[in-house]
């Protein structure tokens, strides 16, 4: 990795200026063929096939001391050896011997994340063993002696140019390698040669089969097979939770693991070998004539199978869906933060990408999950990207929270007694507490406006904020309003006869506090489709203090949360909210939060607002008493997470339907992410991010309305482009008519 002893916001300037832009181009590369891939499958069969795959994973790792022993049984029945290894020392130590053994010189690998993560290579190579790796990317990145920087694509993120510069100055090749098809066949016949002379192949496994032995190998370049079968002594080496029941179960992993990874339909090589391998492999990819090995040699093969921490891991309620992953890489491609920065900075020791932290806090532990756990922002974007519907956000707030308890939070006289509970004041930092407790601050910013923001915006002020809390002096903070939208709600003289519906519109810290505009809107829409409207005395859903990873506290507004509104919800209101994040709350995360049969009752009755009024129309409300569109069109950017709960359709039919032209931003993130875009060394990454957003809705006209459905996507808008982005549900106020 890229030394940790840098200042984060300078890693990141870093690497934005020098690795950045391939790792966009192929991140995003392969997120766009993801998205066809599973189009051209078909949505629901895809669906299918991950549904499966997850059952899968949780009864291998449920039944996993079992199926090492099936595994062992049947490997050595085939005359294979198997050795369970504790951790990466010991695991080192059994290959080094086997290799010994041999009186090995020269030892070939394929790609493979268990041996990069024991650090196999370096163990090796201390025995003045000669090691190549045969993956191009791992080839790559071993020549420019760097780390991954992708779980599977390693050297994405350098540039066909640096590589030729680097095999060039490396090997000295008598032609000069300026295409991409001489830089392959250079690397081919180099590593070709290689594996013929080698004495050990070495591979991974992405999938052991306990019933047969068999061992499932999935590579876009065929070296895999070759280093398997070529030497005489095969070493596969996986981590226990690579193991499932049988041959049976692979289906629904051979039919995802490269939809997912790279956007293929499927992989290149699916190469299924119950090793020992008697029959050698013929070697067609060279030049020269085809190659054989040994055949009268005696054929060896050992599976190495790894612990490292994973038994634990499995023991752990947490942590334990870690061990699901298939290593696709699909978090990362998926991931906006990853897309600007790559591995170097969102990842640690081995891992890269959402996954990882879960990865390096159950095998490294938390203080390499802590060097880059707060680049996940929560948005949620990798949850439905992942194969096996891992909860990738909500292992990162644990990873998190168990960071914070460890911590010593400093500035103990500025605690406001009660803020927080007590088993996380001992821990969380004063800036997580801060933000994680922002209603406290909206709170007393309202009642205290206009001067509040008078004194907030003030040079001294942004220093101090950007001294104590991090909050960086160039991105403009919210503007409290004196008069809550609660306050203002309730001194409202109206009434709706004979109402259609009667609605508690959940009022959010920021709509409640700051961005009242859009909550009188959505009141006055719904009274104009004939819902009675109240506006219900209820705190923050848990969001601001969960995504700092404060669980308990979060946990303790969410109980608060649903006594608020268990009175409305058995009176038959829905409830109807306006920012998607509460509402991803109420879906997703209360399920770790709340019990089941509370959590139940508030995602059945809770809405997000457009979602809400689609629902109206359709049946039969009277579209006319909204405003039609003016003509100049709409640009409409969706909230991740309302993409997450897949409601972003919603707001485009109602818009089409009111006569807008509607221009759907495919940017997926706009890098504010709540408090992520206002810390001072994430400032930078975030309008990276942004940057995308900001130019596909330049290019698209001037003047179009630029329409946004979460408070950070307005927020970053307004930084990027001129100020006046609206929530859609503005457009719809009868008021503005």
């Amino acid at each position: 990795m890229t030394e940790s002893s840098q200042p984060d916001a300078e890693r990141i300037r870093t690497l934005l200026e020098t690795e950045s832009d391939e790792i966009k181009q192929n991140t995003r590369l392969f997120n766009a063929g993801r998205y066809d891939a599973i189009e051209g499958v078909g949505e629901a069969t895809h669906e299918q096939y991950r549904t499966r795959a997850r059952e899968i994973k949780e009864e291998s790792i449920e039944r996993l001391p079992d199926l090492i022993d099936r595994t062992v049984e049947t490997v050595e029945a085939n005359g294979g050896t198997v050795y369970v290894a504790d951790d990466a020392e010991d695991a080192n130590r059994y290959v080094s011997e086997v290799v010994a053994d041999e009186a090995a010189d020269r030892v070939v690998k394929s790609k493979s994340m268990t041996t990069e993560e024991i650090d196999l290579n370096e163990a090796l190579e201390a025995d003045d063993v000669d090691v190549w790796e045969t993956d191009l990317g791992e080839f790559v990145i071993q020549i420019a002696e760097e780390s991954p920087s992708h779980i599977v694509g390693p050297s994405l993120h350098k540039s066909r140019e640096e590589i030729t510069e680097l095999f060039e100055r490396e090997f000295e090749p008598e032609e000069p390698l300026d295409s991409a098809q001489k830089l392959t066949a250079f690397a081919r016949r180099f590593l070709g040669e290689r594996i013929d002379e080698a004495d050990v192949g070495i591979t991974g496994a992405n999938f052991v089969m306990a019933e047969s032995g068999s061992i499932a190998l999935v590579t876009n370049e065929g070296n895999a097979r070759k280093c398997a079968s070529i030497p005489n002594i095969h070493v596969a080496v996986a981590g226990i939770e690579k193991i499932i029941p049988s041959i049976a179960e692979l289906e629904p992993f051979a039919e995802l693991i490269s939809r997912s990874a790279t956007g293929q339909d499927v992989p290149q090589y699916l190469s299924l070998l119950t090793p020992p391998v008697d029959t050698p492999t013929m070697d067609f990819d060279r030049a020269d004539e085809p190659s054989f090995g040994d055949s009268d040699a005696k054929r060896e093969f050992h599976l190495v199978l790894v612990d490292n921490g994973r038994r634990a891991m499995r023991q752990d309620d947490e942590l334990r869906e870690t061990l699901y992953c298939i290593r696709c890489g699909a978090c990362a491609n998926s991931c906006a933060n990853f897309q600007s920065v790559g591995g170097h900075a969102f990842g640690g020791e081995t891992y890269t990408g959402g996954i990882a932290t879960g990865w390096e806090a159950g095998i490294e532990g938390l203080d390499v999950a802590e060097e880059f756990n707060d680049l996940c922002t929560g948005c949620s974007r990798c949850v439905n990207a992942c194969p096996v519907k891992i909860d990738i956000p909500w292992i990162n707030t644990v990873v998190r929270d168990r960071i914070n308890r460890g911590k010593d939070p400093g500035f103990d006289d500025l605690l406001v007694d009660g803020l927080v509970p007590d088993e996380e004041v001992s821990g969380t930092p004063l800036r997580k507490r801060f933000f994680g407790n922002f209603e406290t601050a909206a709170r007393i910013g309202s009642a205290t406006a206009p001067l509040s923001n008078i004194v907030a915006s003030s040079g001294v002020a942004r220093k101090a904020m950007e001294s104590v809390l991090g909050i960086d002096a160039r991105r403009d903070l919210p503007a409290f309003e004196r008069i809550t939208l609660r306050e203002w709600a309730r001194s409202r003289d109206s009434h709706v006869e004979d109402p259609v519906r009667r609605v508690a519109l959940y009022p959010d810290v920021y709509t409640n506090y700051a961005h009242t505009a859009r909550g009188k809107a959505a009141i006055r829409v719904l009274e104009a489709l004939g819902c009675e409207v109240v506006v219900p005395n209820v705190g923050g859903s848990g969001r601001a203090p969960l995504s700092q990873g404060m669980i308990a506290t979060a946990e303790e507004k969410a109980r608060a949360v649903a006594e608020s509104l268990r009175s409305y919800l058995n009176a038959d209101y829905d409830v109807v909210v306006i920012e998607p994040s509460d509402l991803a709350m109420f879906r997703r995360e209360y399920e770790k939060l709340l019990p089941p049969e509370t959590q139940e009752r508030i995602d059945d009755g809770s809405y997000e607002i457009m979602e809400f009024v689609y629902g109206l129309l359709a049946n039969g409300a009277d579209v006319n008493a909204l405003p039609a569109g003016d003509g100049n069109g709409v640009a409409y950017h969706s909230h991740c997470q309302q993409r997450t709960l897949g409601l972003e359709s919603h707001t485009e039919a109602i818009l089409e339907r009111l006569g807008h032209d509607v221009l759907t931003s495919d940017v997926e993130c706009c890098g504010m992410a709540g408090s992520f875009g206002y810390k001072s060394e994430y400032y930078d990454l975030s309008m990276d991010v942004g940057e995308t957003l900001a130019a596909q809705f330049m290019e698209a006209s001037d003047e179009r309305t630029i329409v946004a459905s979460g408070t950070s996507c307005m927020e970053q808008l307004d930084s990027l482009l001129s100020p006046g982005t609206r929530h859609p549900i503005e457009l719809l106020d009868p008021g503005s008519k």
